[in-house]
Formats: C-alpha cells, structure tokens, sequence
C-alpha cells in the first residue's frame, strides 16, 4: 500500500536542545530563590560565579576547537551545568570554589569528551566531586539557615565574605556556620552513637529549611515533568532506591542507620533525582534501563551514606550510575516490532 509522502519543506519538531534546556532553567528558578532567601547572599554569587565560568570556558573551548559558537552556546546546556554544580556547594563558599569546580566540568568532564552528547559522566557532578576531593575544608563551608546565620548577612557583607574573606567586625565563622543534617548523621556514625534521634530532626524548626528547599525544588521538577523535559522513570525510581534502602538498613538496626524520611529529605536526594540523574546525555535511554538506573542511584547513595567516608553520596552514585549506562541500555533494549522470537524462529523452520 502506497502511503502520500509530505514533500519538503518539512516542519520541524517543536521539541529541541534549546527549547527544553530552557525549561529546566526556568525549573531551578524555584529552587534557587528558596535557596537564596533560606541560607543567603553566598548562593546568589555561587550560581553567578559558576555560570559565568561554565559559559566563558565553554566558548575559550570551543575557540580552541575551531568550533563554531553559536549553536553550541545557544542551547544553554552549559548554562544548567553551572547553575546545578552551583547549587550544590556550601552557601559561605569562597569565590574560587564555584570558578574551580565550573572550570573543571566543562573543560575537562565536557569538551575534553567532544562536547554536549558525548561525555559520559554528569560535567556538574564531575565539577562538585572534584572540588569536595581537592578542598574538603572549604566544601564544608555551610552557613547556618535564616535566623541568626549566613543567611542574615547583607548582600554587600557576604560579598565582603565571598571575595575577600571578612566578616563583619564583631562576628566570627563559627557564629554562621552550622552542621548540615548529613554531616551531623556522619559524626554520630563516626562516634559510634545512636541516630535515632537524628530521624525526627529533620522535621524539626531548626532543620526545616531542607524540607522547604525540597518543596521547592519539587515545583521546579513538576514544571519539568509537565512540560515534558524529563520523564518519570528515574526520578521515581531513583526515590523507590533511597527509600527502600533505607528502610531495610533502618529495620536491621534504627540505632545506626537513620530512617527512610531523613533520607529522603536531608541532602540532594529530591534535587539529584529530578535535575541530575535525569540528563538525558549521560542517564539511561531506554524505559526499563531508566528505571534501572534510578533505582540503582538510590541504592548506592543510601550505602555511601551509611558505609560510606563522605555525608551525601548521591554525586557519587550518579557517576558510579554514568559508568552502567551502556550495559543498563544493552540489556534493556525494547523488542523491535514484528521480529520472531528465538522459539517461533525454531519452530518455524521443522519439516
């Protein structure tokens, strides 16, 4: 049967690099002014610093490669890796941090690979390993939460701090810093403590600001889901493996390891899951492999966390996760329509 072919010119998708690369930023909005109004100025400058470094390297890269500009600055793929890598460094970070850690994604964990789809691992998570390997002191930089800590400074105070180091006369580090919910889990497993009490804390007025910040960044992950600039399965899957998990590890022994909510909500768990692991360069292509792979980002960031040296370890488990893709997708590729199982072929061939 003879079907009407449409002669050119074709329309095009409405679906392109550009278009859904802007969605997620649009996405991050939510987060990152909760994030700004609850732990400060400081990640105000980080997501400038590290977005005007991402964008200024990538274009020296790209001049290096006599590569053309244009197309590959304008779908602002670059702009989301600086801004990610950003969000997840400490909010009294000095200005060199944010600079490193943008440099090192794009140059090295990107273009060094060939650019946008082709690296293989998450250039942010890339950035942000690197940097908490190399500057463990600086990476634990985190400003206490709104009422009484960093996020009281002025603007033009946590610029004094960012970019010079000092602090308004009178007040001293300590006096803004504060232990996240993972580092407080991490040195109570260090002291062989109990971490019962750690699972109701994060409920708690002076913890509070992680869950605002998650309901934050889940209107950001809806917008993203409605718009249809990711898919379900890996931020779905990759929460049914924090969860699960934890909730076996917390059943073992609740003395030791903390319960499933604490996962669920301290740390990047919601932000890992619907801004990270959901990259379509470097996650799973197909439905069963996404789902493979989610899950298995929320196994490995639960045992980094509970066996592990460092308080989060989704950014690991994604890059250990970037590593299985090409298996996950092999193993896990759909049946092409109207071809013959191995059985009908056999039995298709007896005389």
């Amino acid at each position: 049967m003879k079907f009407p072919v449409q002669t050119s010119p074709h329309v095009e998708a409405e679906s392109s690099v550009a278009g859904v690369m802007t969605t997620v930023l649009w996405a991050l909005v939510p987060g990152t002014v909760a994030a700004i109004w609850l732990l400060g100025w400081g990640v105000l400058f980080n997501v400038a610093l590290a977005v005007g470094t991402a964008w200024l390297a990538e274009a020296l890269m790209l001049w290096l490669r006599a590569r053309p500009f244009r197309p590959a600055l304008a779908d602002r793929s670059v702009l989301i890796t600086g801004w990610i890598l950003a969000l997840c460094l400490p909010n009294l970070a000095p200005w060199w941090l944010p600079v490193i850690g943008a440099l090192f994604a794009v140059v090295v964990a990107k273009q060094l690979y060939g650019g946008i789809g082709y690296n293989l691992f998450n250039p942010a998570m890339v950035g942000y390993v690197v940097l908490l390997v190399s500057f463990p002191e600086a990476m634990t930089r985190w400003g206490a939460e709104i009422g009484g800590g960093a996020a009281d400074l002025s603007l033009t105070e946590a610029a004094s701090w960012t970019f010079l180091g000092a602090l308004p006369p009178g007040t001293g580090f300590d006096a803004l810093s504060q232990a996240t919910p993972l580092d407080q889990l991490r040195m109570v497993i260090t002291d062989g403590g109990s971490v019962g009490s750690l699972g109701t804390s994060i409920w708690s007025p002076d913890s509070s600001w992680s869950l605002w910040l998650n309901l934050a960044f889940l209107a950001g992950g809806a917008w993203m889901l409605y718009r249809g600039a990711i898919r379900w399965h890996i931020p779905v899957a990759m929460v049914a493996g924090v969860l699960a998990t934890s909730a076996l590890l917390w059943a073992i022994d609740p003395d030791q390891f903390a319960d499933p909510g604490f996962h669920l909500l301290a740390g990047g768990v919601i932000f890992g899951a619907l801004f990270v692991a959901t990259d379509p360069v470097t996650a799973s292509t197909t439905p069963r492999g996404r789902l493979v792979f989610g899950f298995g980002i929320g196994v490995l960031a639960v045992l980094i966390r509970s066996f592990g040296n460092y308080p989060d370890g989704v950014a690991f488990a994604i890059l250990l996760m970037n590593l299985a893709v090409p298996l996950i997708d092999y193993y896990t590729q759909p049946v092409v329509f109207g071809r013959k199982s191995p059985a009908a072929s056999g039995r298709s061939g007896e005389s």
